[in-house]
């Protein structure tokens, strides 16, 4: 059983508090690179180290005043450090503190991400077998196609989490860069190799180029990737919507004790997780589109993309953890009907098996055209008349010139449909 979700990881990283704590962490990097290099004293390095504070509340009431957020957090770290607080922020710009520190904060971002998507994927796997031998009818068009496995469609969704779980990688590799490169990111007042140092410290990587900012691309291929694994979401939970309503209801929602459906009607039980997931996969594609937007900034730098940021990151990245925990908790919960799958696949009477009729008399007739108008016949009448299609079928002159009555027999047995399934599991599983 999975908690309910409180959102205890991600609020807390992308609060205040983390956030002044990471630019505060790569102040005192670069002060620490500085001295190492001989830049600065030694001994100055030391007293911004210890003295190094600041104060939430204080730095409001700073920027209340300032209109500058870094602004009024240097001010307020400089009264706690004192007459060394000359040494902090020398040569660097706004953006190399914001930038770095963003790396740093979406990096642990991604990886919470990825710790939530590992659950997914080791959930799919799990059950994926377990439903090998459980049949089910295939849809195609949403109309009933040929009987599958419900196991399919779990090691399906398996397979496309475990391409997700390598694009997120990806994707937090990308993000995980920064610049220490001042104003317009020729490092005129600071130096490359204090950037590679600094950047060592923090577990990121250096932008090979700067402007004044990291380049945006990095941060739209981020929310993509989000707004993708969103979208895998958004599937897994269509899907499952789609297999509990009423007239098919071949899985259901958990539903806990006490829980009610309606407030008019008591007999509901709605599948409003996988509602409320398909609803804010929508989101995470908006903020993906409004992230691609911030890529073009005038010359070195503007700050459209700045205000942006600061809605879509810690947004896409709080929200896509709440949908995978809440995914997980549906996953783990789901009512699973087989016996509802099985009458189905009987529901059409048979029709599900009309594509083996037609192969079996196409390889004793001399025209697979003709072959297909005596099943596509028999298949109307059944459909038309309500009338099995096995029993149109067996009792077809034209069918029985070709096939006896065993052949025919053969052609309705679902284990032909099923026969390959565990080698297919197998090989998703391996993914």
């Amino acid at each position: 059983m999975i908690p309910r979700y409180t959102l205890p990881e991600m609020a807390r990283l992308w609060s205040d508090e983390n956030k002044f704590a990471a630019w505060l962490k790569v102040e005192i990097a670069v002060c620490d690179a500085r001295a190492e290099s001989g830049e600065i004293p030694t001994k100055a390095a030391e007293i911004i180290k210890r003295k190094a504070a600041f104060d939430v509340k204080r730095i409001k009431e700073i920027e209340a005043v300032t209109d500058h957020d870094v602004i009024a957090f240097l001010t307020n770290v400089a009264e706690n450090v004192g007459e060394e607080s000359k040494y902090i922020h020398a040569g660097l710009t706004s953006s190399d503190i914001l930038d770095t520190s963003t790396a740093i904060l979406t990096k642990n971002a991604g990886s919470l991400i990825k710790k939530k998507l590992s659950e997914t994927a080791k959930i799919l796997k799990e059950m994926a077998p377990k439903y090998a031998d459980v049949p089910c009818i295939g849809r195609t068009h949403g109309i009933h196609a040929e009987p599958t496995v419900f196991g399919l469609k779990l090691a399906l969704w398996y397979t496309e989490i475990a391409r997700d779980l390598k694009r997120l990688n990806a994707a937090i590799k990308e993000i995980s860069v920064g610049k220490l490169s001042g104003a317009v990111g020729n490092f005129a007042n600071i130096g490359p190799e204090i950037e590679a140092a600094v950047c060592k410290k923090l577990g990121i990587k250096p932008a090979e180029v700067s402007t004044q900012v990291v380049q945006r691309d990095r941060h739209a291929y981020f929310l993509s990737v989000l707004a993708i694994i969103g979208g895998t979401v958004e599937k897994i939970a269509t899907e499952i919507r789609n297999l509990q309503r009423t007239e098919i209801l071949e899985v259901e929602e958990g539903f806990a004790r006490g829980q009610k459906g309606s407030s008019a009607m008591p007999h509901k039980k709605n599948p409003i997780t996988c509602e409320r997931l398909a609803g804010l996969a929508r989101v995470l594609r908006s903020n993906s589109m409004a992230a691609m937007e911030n890529m073009a900034l005038w010359h070195e730098r503007d700050i459209t993309h700045s205000s942006v940021e600061r809605i879509i990151m810690p947004d896409s990245t709080t929200l896509l953890h709440y949908m995978l925990h809440k995914l997980n908790h549906v996953l783990l919960n789901l009512n699973i009907n087989s016996e509802r799958m099985r009458k189905n696949i009987e529901l059409t009477r048979g029709l599900v098996f009309s594509q083996r009729v037609l192969l079996a008399l196409t390889e004793k007739m001399p025209s697979r055209e003709e072959a297909y108008k005596i099943v596509q016949s028999l298949a109307m009448k059944s459909w038309d008349r309500g009338e099995d299609f096995k029993k149109l079928v067996g009792s077809s002159p034209e069918v029985m010139k070709y096939l006896k009555p065993k052949e025919i027999d053969s052609l309705f047995d679902i284990a032909y449909y099923t026969r390959r399934v565990g080698e297919i599991i197998k090989r998703a599983l391996a993914v």
